[in-house]
């Protein structure tokens, strides 16, 4: 079995640190990465289409285009039963809250280790 991660973030050395992490200590886990909201939704809806819809979402909490909870509010319309998880290095309490009634599972905090990262999201993909 291959699990599919979508991972949204602006910053391309995160999303190609999480790629990298999840490819190197996972050969199981298919990585797609978007640079902002609104292309992490259009991504979502086009896997699924293709038969690979995403078992886990990791969105940036702040990004230009659309930020990550209303890419969750978007993408839980089109699956409520998508497993969406914000990745942030802000943790602030009222936009954690945004974050969860948008949807989103959990959040994860970015500043953790990348290491530490790729094993949180295995053990989400195999709850």
């Amino acid at each position: 079995m291959t699990y599919h991660v979508l991972v949204a973030d602006d910053e391309p050395n995160i999303r190609e640190l999480i790629e990298i992490y999840l490819g190197v200590a996972y050969d199981d886990i298919k990585t797609h990465t978007a640079e902002n909201g609104k292309i992490a939704v259009e991504m979502y809806a086009q896997l699924a289409c293709d038969d690979m819809s995403p078992d886990l979402v990791l969105v940036d909490m702040r990004m230009p285009v659309m930020d990550g909870i209303e890419a969750t509010r978007r993408i839980l319309e089109s699956d409520p039963d998508a497993r969406v998880y914000l990745v942030t290095a802000y943790y602030e309490p009222d936009l954690i809250e945004e974050a969860m009634n948008a949807g989103a599972k959990g959040v994860i905090n970015k500043i953790t280790a990348f290491k530490k990262i790729a094993k949180t999201v295995r053990g989400l993909l195999e709850s």
